[in-house]
């Protein structure tokens, strides 16, 4: 297996390659408590340190899980959770970022997970409401009351980055960064390597479509939130298998996954970049930390990023609601 490099998120020193934890409560149909504390078990003997969460995930049980599946490992861990939707699953959304919930949330997480403080502490998502000035600062308060170590936004816009570092330092941006989702590239990205803060990618495999295993929505959960998404609807998802197929050939010659080229590729980004491919299962985990160990040539980029041009995705990577939640 890989050893896993070191790399760091403005001062935070992390695994070069995180677990996302959503899936294991949220998101992908039923899970198994029990294998999922095996996959985080065996991700923290493999080297991993980054675990990524959030109040959200499961309302509330994706972090009850993580914090059982971390006792007694603590010092190994570099813990990473989120709040900002103040509804729980099923109800009407609702961001909040005012001062008083910040502090009601970080409580909240701490009991969850079961410790006293938090390395990583993201907005989930901005707030249109309150000013980021008032969310980061309530924030940097948590920081000075040794509640969280280091502060964090998710899906937030250029300038919302920058007005928030400007009130503390933020060590990691979190947003959705793969081969067919490429928005912060153009704007986002240079604003966050300006300022040296990390960049955090989501679904860096597609939610899974780039890895190959998916060639409909058949036998996905009910519940699967991939089957609201138009990227997974018909007429997109068959335009989109076109690309799959082609990295899945660039990869046979590398003798690799379509998931592990995927992944190197988002690897690839920069030193500065840590993806937390999410999954449940062992297997599969060991699968996408094999992606550090895949060397990418200039000429292998390029012909990766040949084969899935952002403009030949088909579809949005979410539906119209939630994507007034991003890039605020």
């Amino acid at each position: 297996m890989t050893t896993v490099p070191t790399r760091h998120l403005g001062e935070l020193a992390v695994s070069a390659q995180g677990l996302g934890c959503m899936g294991m409560s949220h998101g992908y149909g039923a899970a198994d408590d029990t294998q999922s504390i095996a996959t985080l078990h065996h991700a923290l003997d493999l080297g991993v340190t980054l675990l990524d969460t959030s109040d959200f995930y499961g309302s509330g049980h994706n972090e009850e899980l993580i914090g059982r599946a971390i006792a007694g490992r603590r010092d190994e861990v570099v813990l990473a959770t989120k709040f900002g939707f103040a509804n729980r699953l099923g109800e009407p959304t609702l961001i909040r970022g005012d001062a008083a919930y910040v502090r009601q949330a970080c409580e909240a997480s701490l009991r969850r997970l079961g410790v006293d403080h938090i390395d990583l502490y993201y907005q989930h998502r901005v707030d249109p409401r309150v000013p980021i000035e008032e969310t980061v600062g309530a924030m940097s308060e948590l920081v000075q009351a040794g509640k969280v170590r280091h502060l964090g936004l998710s899906e937030a816009g250029a300038q919302t980055v920058r007005r928030a570092h400007a009130v503390h330092p933020i060590a990691a941006l979190q947003s959705e960064w793969s081969l067919w989702t490429r928005d912060l590239e153009a704007e986002i990205a240079p604003v966050c390597r300006e300022l040296g803060i990390g960049i955090v990618p989501f679904s860096p495999l597609g939610r899974g479509f780039l890895t190959g295993r998916y060639n409909s929505t058949e036998g996905m959960a009910e519940n699967d939130i991939r089957r609201s998404q138009p990227r997974f609807a018909d007429g997109n998802l068959e335009r989109n298998l076109t690309i799959v197929a082609k990295l899945t050939e660039l990869a046979s010659a590398k003798g690799v996954t379509a998931g592990q080229l995927a992944l190197a590729w988002v690897q690839h980004r920069g030193d500065d970049v840590v993806p937390i491919p999410g999954t449940r299962r062992r297997q599969y985990l060991e699968e996408n930390l094999a992606a550090l160990a895949v060397e990418l040539s200039p000429e292998d980029l390029a012909a990766i990023e040949a084969a899935a041009p952002a403009e030949r995705i088909a579809g949005n990577r979410y539906d119209a609601a939630s994507l007034t939640f991003t890039s605020r």
